[in-house]
């Protein structure tokens, strides 16, 4: 074991104890959710005209709904990694695919990468995960391994395993798919009520809208929008009971909740959509990545705001840990260099306060690094990886103007197309010097 665990298990002791005596240093519970494959026009709050999500309406209300936010990849297994960590997957070893389609049988997050759950853990919190996890299906890379005390779990997909994990042992084979939402929804409340009394951090990584499409039998044919909008009305529904649940544990007050996406609509599933942004999973285009994301924190977050500042996935460990009261410096040695940014001025509507956010990297599911984005410009790099026709070259895009990445400016702006490309060599540098393996099943 390394250094760095050993004293994260000590830390881990001593923190525990004091946040049990009495509660008095007690910080805000996290509750993290996560829909697989939702497009950033598949919700009701976010302009679609026939799926009904109220729920997450009223979620987006209460606190503030970002409208510039980006998954930390454009597919699943990079995406939890980014978010886990607060790393681009590149950092870790990722350069294409996901676990069980395009990765090597056997590899997944690298154990020695810690994780939001690990330092939450070692800061005293109780960690759960119910969902899909689909970062190694290998006994060393499984989730009760990777700092989550609780779990209930998918190793991969919906549509590619049909395993339903708790720890070490398969609970059911094969599952019923469209209850999953319902079965992970009850294990997560089952998670509020068992430890009410300790700050906790529950990871919610929903199977739900991720194709093959199977609607409850309790909600078939209830939206009007087919089989898609079935599934993800009940998903607003099951987020709804979550709500609930912390409300009656006397728990809403104390809690951050964070909703988000892991990537774009999937190409498959054609219900879903990204409107108004070009491309779906897999793509760097703004439909690959952008996302639906909304943050509530009762009383410290002000309602009823929207933002349009650049913000990542990566961002929400720096992010979070800085609410809780975690220091990230205390967790850091042996791990990957943080890409993300502590946001969490922005998140509340401090004004005078820079942005700490004003570049992202861009990577494709299967080709890795394909765009940058510095204030309102992105550049590709390589036309082509923007579906442009043409001669070889660049692509540049004012996405204030252009938000469908169409109208290519390179030939105009020269000046800010070298600046990107040196900015984007910067980045790849640094991080090709601090990165770590992919986690290998052994």
């Amino acid at each position: 074991m390394k250094i760095h665990r050993i004293l994260l298990s000590l830390l881990s002791f001593f923190l525990a104890a004091q946040h049990l005596v009495g509660g008095e240093n007690r910080g805000p519970n996290v509750v993290l959710i996560m829909a697989d494959d939702l497009g950033y026009h598949d919700l009701s709050c976010y302009g679609h005209p026939k799926i009904k999500t109220p729920v997450l309406e009223r979620l987006a209300r209460e606190g503030v709904k970002l409208t510039n936010f980006h998954a930390g990849a454009t597919v699943c297994t990079p995406s939890r990694m980014a978010l886990l960590t607060g790393a681009y997957p590149v950092r870790l070893g990722w350069t294409r695919g996901v676990v069980g389609y395009m990765m090597k049988k056997g590899q997944g997050l690298n154990p020695e990468a810690l994780t939001m759950a690990e330092i939450f853990k070692a800061s005293g919190y109780r960690t759960g995960m119910f969902g899909k996890w689909h970062l190694g299906d290998e006994p060393p890379l499984r989730p009760h391994r990777q700092g989550f005390e609780s779990t209930c779990y998918l190793n991969k997909s919906n549509n590619q395993t049909k395993e339903l994990w708790r720890g070490d042992e398969v609970i059911e084979k094969p599952f019923t798919n469209r209850l999953l939402s319902e079965l992970f929804t009850n294990e997560a409340i089952k998670f509020i009520k068992s430890n009410r009394d300790h700050p906790f951090l529950l990871y919610l990584p929903h199977t739900a809208p991720h194709f093959p499409l199977e609607a409850h039998p309790d909600w078939k044919g209830r939206s009007q929008f087919g089989v898609f909008g079935d599934v993800v009305e009940e998903l607003d529904h099951r987020i709804g009971q979550l709500l609930e649940a912390l409300k009656k544990a006397e728990l809403e007050k104390n809690t951050i909740v964070v909703f988000l996406s892991d990537n774009g609509p999937e190409p498959l599933t054609r219900e879903s959509r990204a409107d108004p942004f070009r491309g779906r999973k897999w793509s760097a285009l703004e439909g690959g990545t952008r996302v639906p994301c909304m943050i509530r924190y009762p009383g410290v977050i002000p309602s009823g705001r929207e933002s349009a500042a650049l913000i990542s996935a990566i961002d929400l460990l720096p992010t979070l840990a800085h609410a809780c009261g975690i220091d990230l410096q205390k967790h850091s040695k042996g791990s990957p260099v943080i890409d993300g940014l502590n946001v969490w001025p922005t998140l509340r509507g401090k004004e005078g306060v820079l942005h700490a956010r004003q570049d992202l990297l861009y990577w494709h599911g299967a080709d890795g690094f394909q765009a940058i984005r510095m204030g309102p410009w992105k550049l590709f790099p390589d036309r082509r990886h923007a579906g442009l026709k043409g001669p070889a070259g660049p692509a540049l895009f004012n996405l204030e103007k252009d938000i469908e990445e169409k109208i290519d400016l390179s030939m105009d702006h020269p000046g800010k197309v070298a600046e990107l490309q040196k900015l984007a060599q910067q980045r790849l540098s640094g991080i090709e010097k601090n990165k770590m393996a992919l986690g290998q099943a052994k």
